[in-house]
């Protein structure tokens, strides 16, 4: 069994979450509650987290993703 933050997807993965958690960053910048501000920045640092890592957490679980 492989340890459970071990890579598990490639260079297009990682390009899409890094991505995914910049743009999410930016929207959290320009959010007025902040709860939702909270909340879309932490999905931000996790995105680029999982992007960092070079692994997901879907696919940890046994999710199958496209990229």
């Amino acid at each position: 069994m492989h340890p459970f933050f071990s890579r598990n997807i490639g260079t297009g993965g990682r390009f899409m979450r890094g991505l995914g958690g910049l743009a999410l960053l930016a929207i959290a910048f320009q959010c007025h509650p902040a709860w939702l501000s909270g909340t879309i920045t932490g999905a931000g640092v996790f995105l680029a987290f999982e992007a960092l890592l070079g692994w997901c957490v879907l696919r940890a679980c046994r999710i199958k993703t496209p990229l």
